[in-house]
């Protein structure tokens, strides 16, 4: 446990420094370029002038999103303890041609930027672990799906080279499937496996499925048997953490005793939805943050932070805008909830 006292820590929390609170939990963020971030995150001084812009469209509105450089990689790190970069998911590191993508500039500046000691988490590429693609306003079978030599060539190889070991685990999301459209648990825990047993055994995958009917007995007993990690993922579709928990047989099942939670959207809440609400990222919107779901959601997570700890494990709770109004501020109350619980039993 940490050294510090808790109302030290508790100090230190409130300053948006979430290093160090709990040794079994690390606290990080999905991405980190919001210039609504300036005063807690990000330093006025230095980025107040450093701030882009672009516009979204989103739900027939347009959005507004300012945005850090960056380099601002460097000051995120002085408050968190691990970053889940997800523009990676919308396209490889190599194009087919094995010429260096977007991608690969990007992700190489962040390895510029940050601190020798960093940690990500990046999400694998949509093109091999999506069974279908939107193209032209449809959804279309994937022809790269659980493409293992595509993926390991153009994305897992110069990751890790970009990265080495500050690459902690790679995020494999797929897409929600209707039970019409998917197929039986069972087979869909083969097709898996062949996919991941191509794979190189680092760094760590977890796994995201986002298909409530696919998380059975035979799932969770292969991503035991494979020491594969589920992403208890806060999200429109899927059960709450807690029933979760309950569904994995209350085990945390990735081989190096890391844990993934995403806090990603209200549950019964659509992407769009959650954005518009949350938008420009600010600050807790109460529309999402004092809600009696919401509530659930910090307790569910403050629960599986000590489950972690039971099992020697490291829960990596990361923190999205759209599902409080301020990732930030719902780390800041997660970390309070979790004080609050360790002060009761010392």
């Amino acid at each position: 446990m940490s050294t510090a006292s808790i109302d030290d820590r508790r100090t230190t929390v409130d300053a948006y420094d979430f290093r160090g609170i709990h040794p079994h939990v690390r606290f990080g963020t999905a991405s980190n370029r919001y210039g609504g971030w300036i005063g807690q995150i990000y330093p006025p001084e230095r980025y107040a002038d450093q701030v882009s812009t672009r516009s979204r469209k989103m739900g027939g509105e347009t959005f507004t999103e300012r945005r850090v450089p960056i380099e601002s990689v460097r000051d995120y790190f002085e408050h968190f303890e691990v970053l889940e970069l997800d523009f990676t998911f919308y396209r490889p590191l190599l194009e087919e041609n094995d010429e260096r993508g977007s991608n690969y500039h990007v992700l190489s500046n962040y390895a510029e930027h940050a601190p020798a000691d960093a940690s990500f988490l990046v999400k694998a590429p949509q093109k091999f672990f999506a069974r279908t693609l939107r193209r032209d306003g449809q959804f279309v079978d994937n022809p790269s799906f659980l493409d293992a030599e595509g993926y390991v060539s153009t994305f897992h190889e110069p990751a890790l080279d970009i990265l080495g070991d500050r690459l902690d685990g790679i995020i494999f999301q797929q897409e929600y499937q209707r039970v019409a459209d998917s197929p039986r648990p069972d087979e869909n825990v083969r097709q898996l496996d062949d996919f991941f047993a191509a794979l190189p055994d680092a760094p760590q995958p977890h796994i995201e499925l986002r298909s409530e009917h696919l998380l059975r007995g035979p799932y969770f007993d292969w991503l035991a048997e494979r020491g594969l990690g589920h992403v208890f993922s806060h999200w429109t579709w899927l059960p709450p953490l807690r029933r979760q928990w309950s569904m994995s047989g209350e085990r945390l099942t990735a081989a190096d005793g890391q844990v993934v939670t995403r806090l990603l959207t209200p549950r019964d809440t659509k992407y769009a939805e959650a954005y518009a609400t949350a938008h420009p990222f600010e600050e807790p919107v109460a529309e999402l943050s004092e809600t009696e779901q919401a509530h659930d959601m910090v307790l569910d997570v403050t629960a599986l932070a000590f489950r972690a700890e039971a099992q020697n494990a490291t829960l990596n709770v990361i923190a999205n805008n759209r599902a409080w109004g301020n990732a930030p501020d719902l780390n800041r109350t997660v970390a309070h909830r979790i004080l609050d619980h360790v002060e009761g039993r010392e």
